[in-house]
């Protein structure tokens, strides 16, 4: 693995509770966490050779089937072929002399033997095409682009026939079945059934109405009933369509009734007609653990808290997106182990409504010195907590303080209850439009939605938006039987992304979610807006936001972008989006339609991840050896015992990763240009990667989301213990920490950091804390422990690396004291503080970051593990760059990374009248105050392990 980038940049080397992943062959790099057992799920088998080879495939028995099937009748199980217009299916098929027919049966008895096809309704010749398949085809189905095309006769009722199970096969002149297949409907569903109007549950003054999308079904009802569960239904309702919309009127008194839908439709995982029992994928409410859907009106006044309607008028002033700077926080994690909160509130979103508790006083202090932005992990409902807190179990902290720093026990404590124990990350998307039931104190009934809301209120109210994680790319669940699918049992096979044997893809681990079709790109762009308007959050970051299309995101930014205080309560101008843009399975190179990565999302204003400068910080990547070092880790200066190679392989290392960090800190923008490590003027697009990608990808600083850390991997402060020496101290270590986050807050673009850099936080090195529980994931906003040393990690992504977790676990010198959490505390503050005292650290243009961001220890003679950075501004009246900033006329940041002090200076930086900034001055951090400035050569002088920041007061 190179020490500068892995193949598959920043996921979480996780995916959290993403129930497991199948391991598939052509994925350079696993990005899942979780491996346990697929239940029911069908092996994938990637076949991509000849007609002859993909056909005899199909014939192939398949794994998993009964021994009596034949060979023919396995090939059903397949789905190779693609119905993608009412008038072409395209097949990768070689009919001969034969003839290729479709078939259909309506009670799904279509069967083969001695050759022949029995238990058809409908029998229909296909004419084949010399013709490739249309470009608005392949545009939108790319990966079939080499299909044959056939062409289904006009007078085929196609839209009665989608109801039926399907299959097409190659017939011999004399009738003889040798190749049969199912087929994937997408296209022909998009083309015929594409539809605009009202889903979910619609309030009028007279009636309830339901509708539902379910093309493919055979008979839809609804059951209604008065409990959230158990009991017999109220009432039974037949559902009517109309071109593929299932609806049904009932009374205004159906309100906070419950009920569920019950669908027939052909199911091509069982080859069966299924009676599914599913949600609404509308649902706006929920009972206990998802198991009916709530019949309630957001919009009613009984389901918001006082003054709700009033909440854009008190929303935190946000001038542009360059002034956001975001705090990522996991519900449970922010309240669970606060003992300033009531216990019935700890773990939820009422938490939040605590004025007075350490962590409400915690966030404010942070809003205060600038933050902006809270982003919050998965807060809809999702699998893997039980929403009834009477059924989790608790593990003796007590008895866990009572283990040794470096013991095996306290995990096994945790591994023995972490999936009954209420924590979980929540990447385990069932139901995208509700709120976690877990988080509210009854999941039942509108308290879910209340409380969601009151927390919003609270956080708006100390001067924090609301980011929302959300997580289309897939789903936790498939199939007809599983309680947590949803969209697989209204229209199977249509909503998730299948390859080219009609198996669903897992490369996001679980379920992977097609946003290329048009009602699955609908219910994303509906939900945002829901979330946006009826619960007034200020922006949402997309989990593997490659997997999403471009197409997708540009039309969620624009419907966002156009809501407005007047026709819908909120102001969309203000609502910013960003997400993952790392390109791999089957989405990467634009493999299924022009993808929402890193380099497809320029200039469209979407703001992704810049695993560039965190892994040139860092060293090497999530997915290397844990010692490898990066700039500001020790690489070359303060090596490790881990071989990165000779001195000067080592230096020339270190110099690469300065560049990349640069570009980084100036916004990782295409065109921003520089000088290299070698002495060249270069563009960051001319800037590579070891894999030969550029290093810069972005149009605007508000494409550039920088960050060293994030709820995936390692804390910060866990890193750096890691990768460090042995030998150093933990005050260095401390002042290591305190870099990345300067260096962070410091740099044009959107700063992101995770819940805790800002104190130090452990997890006691744990990779991967997604089912940890509270034990490893403790925040202490009393400040009196990060959390260090509270056992070995749990051993599903850690074990291997055990032995050099326990030297570091066991050894006390490496734990921070309380003194080092509130110095850090107070160094972070003050360079957010200090990035909010100059407009010239949030420049919102290319142009003016181009214009006045400049370097200065560049070039072969640079003194190594020095980065320094000028930001000029104009003045009034005087021709050439405008004036911005009307205290600081003159910006110098330097990050000294080496473990002493040095000198650096710079003919360009003479003459100024710098002074150390005020905030620094005045700070409880001696070490900062010995920076000094000699204006006459231009000279700095700036300590070991030490950003210092120097600025020129605008003369009045």
């Amino acid at each position: 693995m190179s020490l500068l980038r892995s193949s598959a940049p920043f996921l979480s080397a996780s995916k959290k509770s993403r129930s497991p992943c199948l391991p598939l062959p052509a994925r350079p790099l696993s990005t899942c966490s979780t491996r346990r057992r697929l239940s029911g799920c069908r092996p994938i088998v990637k076949l991509r050779a000849s007609s002859k080879r993909r056909c005899s495939a199909a014939m192939a028995i398949h794994e998993g089937s009964t021994s009596s099937s034949s060979p023919l009748q396995d090939g059903m199980l397949y789905a190779q072929a693609f119905w993608v217009s009412k008038s072409i299916i395209a097949w990768d098929v070689d009919a001969g002399d034969g003839s290729c027919c479709l078939f259909s049966s309506k009670n799904a008895s279509l069967s083969v033997a001695n050759g022949e096809i029995h238990g058809y309704d409908t029998k229909i010749k296909l004419e084949e095409s010399n013709e490739r398949l249309p470009e608005h085809v392949t545009e939108k189905f790319p990966h079939i682009r080499d299909l044959k095309h056939f062409q289904v006769p006009p007078a085929l009722d196609v839209k009665t026939i989608l109801k039926h199970q399907l299959a097409v096969a190659v017939l011999r002149s004399e009738g003889e079945c040798t190749c049969i297949t199912g087929l994937q409907l997408a296209g022909v569903l998009d083309e015929l059934f594409t539809y605009n109007g009202p889903l979910g549950t619609i309030f009028s003054s007279e009636a309830i109405s339901l509708y539902l999308w379910a093309p493919t079904a055979q008979e839809v009802n609804v059951l209604i009933y008065l409990e959230p569960e158990g009991g017999d239904p109220l009432e039974f309702i037949e559902l009517e369509e109309s071109h593929g919309v299932w609806s049904t009127k009932g009374p205004v008194t159906w309100e906070g009734y419950y009920y569920v839908y019950e669908v027939s439709v052909y199911h091509p995982s069982t080859l069966q007609i299924e009676k599914c029992i599913a949600n609404d994928p509308y649902a706006r409410g929920l009972s206990a653990d998802g198991r009916r859907t709530l019949i309630v009106n957001v919009d009613s006044e009984t389901a918001k808290p006082k003054a709700w309607d009033n909440l854009v008028d008190e929303k935190p002033n946000l001038l542009s997106f360059s002034d956001i700077s975001i705090y990522e926080l996991h519900v449970r994690d922010f309240s669970s182990s606060d003992n300033t909160v009531p216990s019935d509130f700890r773990g939820g979103y009422l938490a939040f409504t605590l004025p007075a508790s350490a962590g409400m006083l915690h966030l404010k202090k942070l809003s205060r010195a600038g933050i902006t932005h809270i982003h919050l992990l998965p807060t809809f409902q999702f699998a893997g907590v039980d929403d009834k807190k009477d059924k989790w179990q608790h593990v003796d902290f007590q008895m866990l303080e009572s283990f040794p720093t470096d013991s095996e026990e306290q995990q096994a404590c945790i591994i023995a209850i972490q999936n009954a124990d209420g924590y979980n990350w929540g990447y385990n998307p069932v139901l995208w439009g509700v709120p976690k039931g877990s988080y509210a104190s009854n999941p039942n009934g509108s308290c879910r939605i209340i409380e969601f809301r009151k927390m919003v209120q609270a956080l708006n109210r100390i001067g924090l938006r609301v980011v929302l994680d959300v997580v289309y790319n897939h789903l936790h669940a498939s199939g007809p039987h599983d309680d947590y699918s949803v969209l697989d049992k209204i229209v199977p096979g249509y909503y998730l992304r299948r390859n080219l044997d009609g198996f669903i893809e897992h490369s996001t681990c679980i379920n992977n979610t097609a946003s290329e079709h048009s009602m699955v790109e609908r219910l994303i762009i509906d939900d945002l807006l829901h979330w946006a308007v009826n619960y007034k959050v200020d922006g949402f970051r997309f989990d593997l936001m490659g997997h999403i299309m471009k197409r997708t995101m540009v039309k969620a930014r624009s419907a966002l972008q156009s809501l407005s205080k007047h026709n819908d309560g909120v102001d969309g101008s203000g609502i910013y989006i960003y997400g993952e843009g790392w390109d791999f399975g089957e989405v990467a190179k634009n493999g299924r339609g022009v993808n929402a990565s890193q380099f497809n999302l320029c200039e469209t204003g979407i703001g992704s991840f810049n695993d560039r400068i965190r892994d040139a910080m860092l060293g090497g990547s999530p997915f290397g050896h844990p010692l490898q070092q990066g700039f500001m880790t020790g690489l070359s200066l303060e090596p490790n015992d881990h071989d990165h190679g000779s001195k000067s392989t080592v230096d020339h290392m270190l110099a690469i990763l300065k560049d990349h960090i640069q570009v980084g800190m100036a916004a990782n923008l295409k065109d921003f240009v520089l000088t290299n490590h070698e002495g060249q003027e270069v563009k960051g697009c001319e800037i590579s990667m070891h894999d030969g990608a550029p290093v810069a990808y972005a149009s605007s600083p508000i494409e550039t989301v920088n960050y060293v850390s994030a709820h995936d991997n390692e804390t910060l402060f866990d890193i750096v213990s890691l990768k460090t020496p042995l030998n150093i101290s933990v005050d260095a270590r401390c002042r290591m920490n305190h870099l990345a986050t300067s260096i962070i807050a410091l740099s044009q673009g959107v700063p992101f950091f995770h819940a805790g850099d800002e104190i130090l936080r452990s997890k006691s090195l744990d990779r991967d804390s997604y089912n940890s529980g509270d034990w490893f994931n403790r925040l202490d906003f009393s400040y009196n422990s990060n959390n260090w040393g509270v056992g070995l990690p749990p051993k599903e992504k850690n074990e291997r690396n055990w032995p050099l977790m326990k030297t570091r676990l066991a050894d006390p010198a490496f734990k921070p004291q309380r003194s080092h959490i509130l110095a850090a505390l107070e160094n972070f503050s003050i360079f957010i503080s200090i990035r909010y005292s100059s407009p010239l650290f949030r420049l919102d243009t290319a142009k003016a970051i181009k214009e006045r961001v400049r370097f200065h220890n560049t070039g072969p003679s640079w003194v190594p593990g020095v980065i320094v950075m000028s930001i000029e501004d104009g003045h009034d009246g005087v021709p050439g760059l405008s004036q911005l900033d009307p205290i600081y006329s003159y910006i110098v940041v330097l990050i000294n990374v080496c473990p002493t002090g040095i000198t650096f200076s710079s003919p360009s930086l003479r003459g100024k009248d710098l002074q150390l900034h005020p905030l620094q001055m005045h700070s409880t951090d001696h070490i900062v105050k010995n920076s000094t400035y000699d204006s006459s050569a231009g000279s700095f002088t700036i300590p070991s392990r030490t950003t210092s920041v120097f600025v020129e007061a605008r003369v009045s």
